[in-house]
Formats: structure tokens, sequence, C-alpha cells
């Protein structure tokens, strides 16, 4: 790898950071800290990083920063050993410590030494990657508590809308403005959140294409997977799943009705394999034992527009998978389903939070069964408040001093607590 050629690279990465308008995310950032973001391809995490540059570019003109993407193709035979000659180009091109931006960087094997030492020297460093491996114990252990490490997922509906310029105070639902807000949930709804989708005239055909970079790139060749089309039927039968608890033999059964063989330890691999590239999220039953958490759960996706890839006229999976979604990045292991002899779809053990997913109460037995449901868990769980989350409905029950709550998602999604 030669000076000249990076130092090139980090000139008209300046140049392109400099010309790139940025929409704006909510940035908590601490002034001291060194951080790693992790998330899927395409969650804004690139966009995260242009948009603290230009924060910091602004506040102190002049500002010496280097910003790498390690899936530039330039940089294609960049290795661990070239480390020590991006610092010396960069002092070079700045002297001094320059802030140090690096995208991607878990494509390079051994990453995490030289990123703790780089704290160690006292640089202020930012890191991306799309890979939860970043996350695990062992790389945590390297970088011995140097970096606060965050998750970035595609756009919230609130950000969505913020996104779009579309600004909602705590009353909003009872204005004209209901009408914007339910009108861009529809979209929200269908195809997701993620950031650039809002540039694309057929969102469908950029969502294959973030599923197929995840597919090959983050899955397949990351992992030396020899056989995509058992992983393409597994991923297809966790969509079809996405409100059904899903055990092992269930998945391979689903998978040997198409008539492909898989063996329970392939299953095992490939669940880790989707949840490390931040495809889909486990959750386990509150109310089952340990063996039966490793070998029962219920999956969801990352993204709505992902899930409906899969999908055809199935409202209701993509309702649930979009509460657990807002529910997730809140409570992330904390959050359980329950199941005995009926199931309740989400549960917070040590807060007043049941939760029920229903796509409509229209229909007399369906509101029933739900709320008879409901208030069984209520009763056992010793709980006196839960949830009914449908699409476009609103109520309240109070029974037996129980209160449960009937709203609509697009209100849900909204409210701050």
């Amino acid at each position: 790898m030669d000076k000249s050629v990076l130092k090139k690279i980090i000139i008209e990465n300046q140049e392109f950071i400099n010309k790139t308008e940025v929409k704006k995310r909510l940035l908590q950032i601490d002034p001291a800290a060194n951080y790693v973001f992790c998330g899927i391809r395409r969650s804004g995490k690139s966009f995260m990083l242009f948009q603290h540059i230009k924060e910091l570019v602004s506040a102190e003109p002049g500002l010496p920063y280097v910003y790498l993407n390690f899936e530039d193709e330039r940089l294609i035979e960049f290795n661990v050993n070239h480390f020590d000659l991006l610092i010396e180009s960069s002092i070079e091109l700045y002297g001094g410590q320059p802030l140090l931006f690096f995208d991607e960087i878990h494509n390079i094997t051994g990453w995490e030494k030289f990123a703790r030492r780089l704290a160690d020297t006292g640089y202020r460093v930012f890191i991306t990657g799309s890979n939860a491996r970043m996350l695990s114990r062992e790389i945590s252990s390297t970088l011995g508590g140097r970096y606060l490490i965050r998750e970035v997922y595609p756009l919230s509906f609130s950000g969505y809308l913020t996104f779009k310029s579309i600004e909602t105070d705590k009353n909003f639902s009872l204005s004209n403005k209901r009408f914007i807000v339910k009108e861009e949930f529809r979209q929200y709804f269908r195809y997701g959140g993620f950031p650039e989708l809002l540039k694309f005239q057929n969102p469908k055909e950029y969502l294959s294409s973030i599923y197929m970079k995840v597919f090959y790139g983050d899955l397949i060749a990351r992992n030396n997977i020899q056989n995509e089309h058992i992983l393409r039927l597994l991923i297809k039968k966790l969509a079809e799943s996405v409100n059904n608890e899903t055990s092992l033999n269930r998945i391979k059964n689903l998978i040997k009705s198409t008539g492909t063989k898989i063996g329970n330890n392939t299953i095992t691999d490939y669940l880790f394999f989707l949840n490390e590239a931040y495809l889909i999220f486990p959750v386990n039953n509150y109310l089952s034992g340990i063996s039966e958490k490793e070998t029962k759960k219920k999956y969801y996706f990352i993204d709505q527009g992902i899930l409906n890839l899969f999908l055809t006229d199935q409202d209701s999976k993509l309702l649930e998978n979009i509460v657990f979604l807002h529910l997730y990045k809140r409570y992330r292991d904390r959050l359980f389903y329950l199941k005995r002899k009926h199931e309740v779809d989400f549960y917070v053990p040590g807060e007043e939070l049941l939760f029920q997913v229903s796509y409509s109460l229209s229909d007399l037995e369906t509101r029933q069964r739900e709320v008879s449901v409901l208030l069984n868990a209520m009763k056992e769980m010793k709980k006196s408040k839960a949830y009914i989350i449908t699409y476009d409905e609103e109520d309240t029950i109070i029974k037996d001093n129980s209160i449960i709550n009937i709203v609509p998602v697009w209100k849900f999604l909204l409210e701050k607590n």
C-alpha cells in the first residue's frame, strides 16, 4: 500500500463529505469519548459520521480529520499491517492527531487491537460496522472499555417524519395533522425506515438491493456458506412465521416440506449468522424453561420493508413486527412474550407492560378473545394495565379493576412514554 494513494483517498473523501448534503438525525455524542456504531447496512451509519464531521468542522473550521471507508475498492489490498502507514500519512497531511472516522473497519482482520492502540495514545476515533460480531465479548475485551458502543437502526416512525420535515406536537392526533401522519404511516408500514429509501421511486427495488448485499456480503461470503438455497428458504420461512412461536423442529419441517433437507445444527448456525448481520432478532418466552428458551423463540425482522419483500397481504405480521421494533429499541433483552395456554405478544418484566397486537378488533369474537387473554395474563402477572395495539382503532376497556388501552399503531409509535 502506497502513502500517496492513502493521501489521495483521504483528500478526496474530505471533498466528498464537504459537498454531501446530510439530513440530520438525533446524535448524542460525548465530546471526550470514542465510538463504535453497529447496525445493518444502509441504516445510516456513514451519514451519522458525516453529520458529526460537519458539526465539528462548523464549530471549528479547519479541524483536521481522516475518513476512510474500508469497502472502498481502492483499499482492497489494505490489511492490519498498513494501519501504521495510514497514521503516518495522516500526520504528514495534517500534523498532530487528526480525528479518525473509519467506516466498515471490521473488513480488516485484527482492527480491534489497532483501535485500542489509537485510543490509548490519545486519538479520538469513530468506527462503524455492519456485523454484531463487533459487539462480542472478545472484541469488547480487546477494546478494553475505550469505546462506547451504539447500535444504529433504520429510522423510527418519529425519525421518518423528521426526515420528511413533518413536525408532531403532543396534540397532533386531535388536529388535521393526523391525516398527514396517517398517510405517511401507510408508506412507512409497508416500506420501512431505511433513510435513503425516500430518494427512490421504486422502494421495493432499493430494498431488494439492500437485502442482496446483506445476503451475499454479510451472510454467504463472510460465513463461507455453501448452500445459499437453504439459507434463502430459511429466511423466507422465518418471514412467514413472524407472529408465531417457532422451534428448530418446526423450521426443519417447513424447509423439509419444500423437498430440502436440513439439520438442527445447520439451522442453529444460520440463525446465529442472521442475527449477527442484523437481519433478524430472537425473542424468548418468559414462562419457558432454560432448555426450551434455546429451541423455541419468535423471530422478527430489522425493518418493515425487508420483511415485506417476503410477504403477500400479511398486514398482521407487519403490524406485530413494527410493534416489536419499537419495543426492542427501548427494552432490548428485557423484552419477552408470554405463552402457556394462551399467548401474549410482548411482556416487559418489572414494568407495567403487557402488549397484545391485533390488526382489528371490529370482529366481536376477536375482540373478546384478545381481551380475555390479556385479562388472564394480567391476573397471572399481577399487572393492572395492558395494551392492545391495532392498526387504526382506539378505545379503553375497564374490567375487574384492570385497564386495557386500545391504541392505533401510528399513535403508539409516536408516544414519548
